[in-house]
């Protein structure tokens, strides 16, 4: 498994600075992994003040944990 090159933590940190600064209004969608050959996409959307981050997913691994 490589890296995962879209997060959506950085985006959502990125957005905040973005949007308080009025360099960008929401909606927007940011390009992020093209270089590496991906085509990610993170959609930046705000609903009464908050920012929501979202876009698609690929499943890799999956599990359970057992207490």
């Amino acid at each position: 498994m490589t890296e995962d090159p879209v997060t959506g933590s950085l985006n959502a940190s990125v957005a905040q600075w973005l949007t308080r600064t009025g360099r960008l209004a929401t909606p927007y969608v940011a390009s992020q992994g093209t270089v590496l050959g991906r085509t990610g996409r993170v959609h930046v959307t705000a609903d009464d003040q908050v920012l929501w981050i979202g876009g698609g997913t690929v499943t890799c691994i999956e599990g359970t944990v057992e207490l």
